[in-house]
């Protein structure tokens, strides 16, 4: 299985998500830069966390507008997955491939350290090693994770089974408890907390590496 990192200016967790993959999949990731347009087939592409130009106007304003996110939103629209991490959760939503916008959290402060969530329908559908109305732990770190969206959009979200991840406490404000959500079609996954920082028990623990492994897995099968 092949896979693509894209790489941002302050991009801070690229090589953290390529160690993921590689552990995960056998294969070194692409690493692909921002600027670029051309991207090899792959089968996965993870936008990672970090501070895509410094935050400036919004967090990931300025990325979402990269010439590779055009490749990027033309591979999803084939149907290939892709996996928005923190900060490449909040250039998903300011592409438009995923609904709803990532605000300043609530207590207006930069939150940092392991949260747990519960599994919902449609990340144990993304990644079926994870099953639904379990509870994993991942990092968070984050000062724009607080999840937002009109109603009519939050009760769509909830009648389609889109949310895939839950807060048990819920630490930015974000409206349903929601830490991450996926796209109509099921192949584009956003999410604040960060699975590439739970892939050993040296990092504190090992639900980020069920989540890619049980993936690649899922992908590999189909």
């Amino acid at each position: 299985m092949k896979s693509a990192v894209i790489v941002f200016p302050a991009s801070n967790c690229d090589r953290d998500a390529a160690v993921a993959l590689r552990d995960a999949t056998g294969n070194q990731p692409v690493m692909a830069w921002h600027g670029d347009r051309d991207l090899p087939d792959v089968d996965l592409i993870v936008l990672p966390g970090g501070f895509s130009y410094g935050d400036y106007l919004r967090s990931g304003a300025m990325a979402a507008r990269s010439p590779m996110m055009e490749t990027v939103a033309d591979r999803a629209a084939k149907g290939v997955r892709v996996i928005g991490i923190c900060n490449g959760f909040q250039i998903l939503t300011e592409r438009g491939l995923l609904p709803g916008a990532l605000l300043r959290n609530a207590g207006l402060e930069f939150v940092c350290g392991p949260v747990a969530m519960r599994v919902e329908a449609a990340a144990a559908r993304f990644a079926p090693s994870l099953t639904a109305g379990e509870y994993v732990t991942f990092p968070i770190a984050h000062h724009d994770g607080n999840y937002t969206a009109e109603k009519d959009v939050l009760d769509r979200l909830e009648a389609e089974g889109r949310v895939a991840f839950r807060y048990v406490a819920n630490p930015n404000g974000s409206a349903n408890d929601i830490a991450g959500v996926v796209n109509e079609a099921g192949n584009v996954l956003g999410l604040m907390p960060h699975p590439e920082r739970a892939i050993s028990q040296v990092l504190g623990g090992v639900d980020g590496r069920r989540f890619f492994e049980g993936l690649v897995g899922a992908m590999a099968a189909a």
